[in-house]
C-alpha cells in the first residue's frame, strides 16, 4: 500500500469516503457523490501551437489531467468542464479586457477564445462526455455570470477538486471564489499549469500560505493511489 493514501472508509450511507494525504502533512476527505472535479479551460487555444503540437510549457500536465479525469469518472465524481469563451461580436468582453488585445485575435485556430472557433474547443485528451456539463465563461473566475454555482448546488456538491490552466489566472480565480462560497477545495498541483513556472509555483505558495487559507493541495499520484486502495478493499 502506498503511504501517500491514508485510508478509504465507508460512510453510514454505504458509499465510499476517500481520505488522501495532501501536501504539508494534511489530509483531504471527500465522497464522490458530493464532489465535483472542475477541469478548467483545457482548450486548444491554450495548449496547441501553430503546428498543432502541445506547447512545451503546458504539455506535461496533459497526461496527468487525462488520468485525473479518468479517476474521477471511475469513482463516480461529478465532472464539470469550463471554457473561457466569448461571443463573436465581443459583446460580453469588458472595455478593460478589450484593451488587453488578446480576445478575438486571429491565429491558425481561428479567432482566439471565440465560441464556435476551432481553438476554443477542448483538446482531445480532455473532451467532456455527453453527460458532463460545459460551463462557458466570459471571465477568469468560472462562477462569474455563469451557471456553475447553480449546477453544483443542484447536484448537492460540497467538495471541489480543481485542475487546468492557467494556475495563477483561471484556476486561482475560481478557487478563491469557491472558497468564499464555502466549498471544500483540493487543487491538484501537478495537474495545473502556467506558461511561466515562477507564477505557477508562486500561486501554489499562496494557496498554502497563511495557514492554508485556500484549502488543500496534492499531486495526482495521491488521488490515483486512493483509487488503488479502493480497489484493494472492494
Amino acid at each position: 500500500m502506498n503511504d501517500q493514501v491514508d485510508r478509504t472508509t465507508t460512510t453510514r450511507s454505504g458509499t465510499r469516503a476517500y481520505s488522501v494525504r495532501a501536501h504539508h502533512d494534511r489530509q483531504y476527505e471527500f465522497r464522490p457523490e458530493t464532489t465535483a472535479l472542475l477541469v478548467i479551460d483545457m482548450q486548444k487555444d491554450f495548449f496547441l501551437d501553430d503546428d498543432g503540437d502541445h506547447v512545451p510549457e503546458l504539455a506535461p500536465i496533459v497526461p496527468k489531467v487525462r488520468a485525473l479525469i479518468g479517476f474521477a469518472r471511475a469513482i463516480g465524481c461529478h465532472v464539470v468542464h469550463t471554457r473561457e469563451s466569448y461571443t463573436p461580436d465581443l459583446s460580453d468582453v469588458s472595455a478593460y479586457r478589450k484593451s488587453l488585445g488578446y480576445i478575438g485575435q486571429e491565429n491558425k485556430l481561428g479567432r482566439f477564445l471565440i465560441r464556435g472557433e476551432p481553438g476554443c474547443e477542448f483538446i482531445d485528451e480532455a473532451r467532456p462526455l455527453p453527460n458532463e456539463p460545459t460551463i462557458d465563461k466570459a471571465a477568469f473566475n468560472a462562477f462569474y455570470a455563469s451557471a456553475l454555482g447553480d449546477k453544483l448546488s443542484a447536484a448537492g456538491v460540497t467538495h471541489l477538486i480543481l485542475c487546468g490552466v492557467t494556475t495563477q489566472c483561471c484556476v486561482h480565480s475560481t478557487l478563491r471564489e469557491a472558497v468564499d462560497r464555502g466549498y471544500w477545495c483540493l487543487t491538484v498541483a501537478d495537474c495545473c499549469g502556467a506558461y511561466d513556472p515562477h507564477l505557477h509555483n508562486a500561486t501554489l505558495d499562496i494557496i498554502a500560505g497563511e495557514d492554508h487559507l485556500f484549502a488543500w493541495l496534492c499531486d495526482v499520484a495521491d488521488l490515483l493511489d486512493s483509487e488503488a486502495l479502493e480497489r484493494e478493499k472492494i
